[in-house]
């Protein structure tokens, strides 16, 4: 049995290093990078609304980090699928409202709650049969009207720096050209140099220091079960799990959800106790590992996700650091950075939503209600644009009504 169990492990170690490459990896370690410089600020806003100490936050950055990666690199090793983790970004965004008039007790018992609920809706099946009724356009236009932000906002950083947008565009144009497997890490490296020589951004102000765990005691409370634990669940799986799991299937992967949300929601289960925040799939970040630019082979890019949670660990023992180094760092590099990064994705999902002609129209109605940004009762774009594109579906395309002919 033992000697059955060593030949099973030789054998994942040669498939993993025959299938590892440069691009699977770059495509991890941007994905970790946004995370920390996207998400993570709405984290530190979180903090400061709570009052805690720099000593706590670390611990947040590493309980999410350290949950990120485990869950990551399991379904990624398991599944033989680029699964990127990361936490419920909407989730943290509803604790800058909440704090300080939530303890951080309250706060630990509300995220063991939703994750034992969101284990629930995994291990029944149902939210794969909800998946099954979405449409691949209303998808593919779901994915694009989140993403297409991403890019569009890389080129308003022209307005502040000039110089740094410019030259990062430039590169990335020539240098996907020349050295498509490379084009991200270059673009990133002389991205860091622009900030640090046109930036004035100083790396000797970032220091190496490790983050510790601090435990937290759950309290549980009827209020932050309505106002925080169930709001959770229901932001967490609209706008983390069903455009996660709807990129997944537009780039070709069938994993069904129940393992991807039984797993994910055991990680949050145990960092809870530390202060993380719900443990989700990703989506914006998940669409740099599922495509051609992390590798050209599908089959392949699991190495992403692999890579995805290495760069987690790293970053989560250095928490404190990670804070530090983005304290420096200009928005305007970030921003580029990701919109650059992401172009693959946006025109994947683009073509994916034009290309079903049968519900073309409903396609691009999903598009722009959730490239609107548009929130209503507490849901993102991401929902509403499902609910609003799968309405236009039904009714144009289903029900046998056609859109009026235009007039020759």
């Amino acid at each position: 049995m033992t000697e059955r169990v060593l030949q099973g492990w030789r054998a994942e170690k040669t498939m993993l290093s025959k299938d590892w490459s440069v691009s699977s990896v770059t495509a991890g370690f941007l994905a970790v990078l946004i995370s920390y410089s996207g998400p993570m600020i709405i984290f530190f806003q979180a903090a400061q609304s709570a009052h805690v100490s720099p000593d706590m936050i670390s611990s947040w950055v590493l309980a999410v980090s350290i949950g990120a990666a485990l869950s990551g690199i399991f379904l990624s090793w398991v599944l033989k699928v680029p699964v990127v983790t990361a936490w419920s970004a909407p989730g943290t965004a509803l604790l800058v409202t909440l704090f300080p008039g939530l303890s951080l007790n309250e706060a630990v018992g509300a995220y063991i709650t939703a994750a034992l609920v969101i284990f629930v809706i995994g291990i029944t099946g149902y939210f794969d049969r909800v998946l099954k009724h979405v449409p691949k356009g209303i998808a593919a236009g779901m994915m694009a009207g989140i993403l297409f932000q991403f890019g569009s906002n890389a080129f308003k950083s022209a307005g502040s720096m000039p110089l740094l947008t410019f030259s990062m565009v430039a590169a990335y144009v020539i240098l996907k050209r020349l050295l498509p497997r490379y084009c991200m890490v270059l673009v990133l490296l002389l991205g860091v140099a622009l900030a640090v020589g046109i930036g004035g951004a100083d790396l000797s102000k970032v220091q190496l220091s490790f983050a510790t765990p601090t435990f937290i005691r759950p309290e549980w409370s009827w209020s932050s079960t309505l106002s925080l634990a169930l709001p959770l669940v229901l932001v967490s799986v609209t706008g983390q799990f069903l455009p996660g799991m709807s990129i997944l299937r537009s780039s070709g992967y069938s994993t069904p959800a129940r393992p991807i949300l039984a797993i994910t929601s055991i990680a949050s289960l145990v960092v809870a106790f530390f202060g993380g925040i719900t443990i989700v799939i990703a989506a914006i970040t998940a669409a740099l590992c599922t495509g051609k630019d992390a590798h050209d082979d599908p089959a392949k890019r699991y190495v992403a996700g692999i890579s995805n949670g290495v760069f987690y660990l790293i970053g989560g023992c250095f928490g404190a650091t990670i804070v530090s180094l983005f304290a420096v760092l200009p928005k305007e590099f970030v921003a580029l950075l990701a919109g650059l990064a992401l172009i693959g994705a946006i025109t994947a999902n683009i073509m994916g939503t034009i290309n079903e002609a049968d519900h073309r129209e409903a396609s691009i109605i999903t598009f722009l209600a959730t490239a609107s940004g548009m929130s209503f009762l507490g849901l993102g774009s991401a929902f509403w644009g499902v609910v609003i594109g799968s309405f236009a579906y039904l009714v144009l395309h289903r029900l046998g009504v056609k859109p009026a002919s235009k007039p020759a």
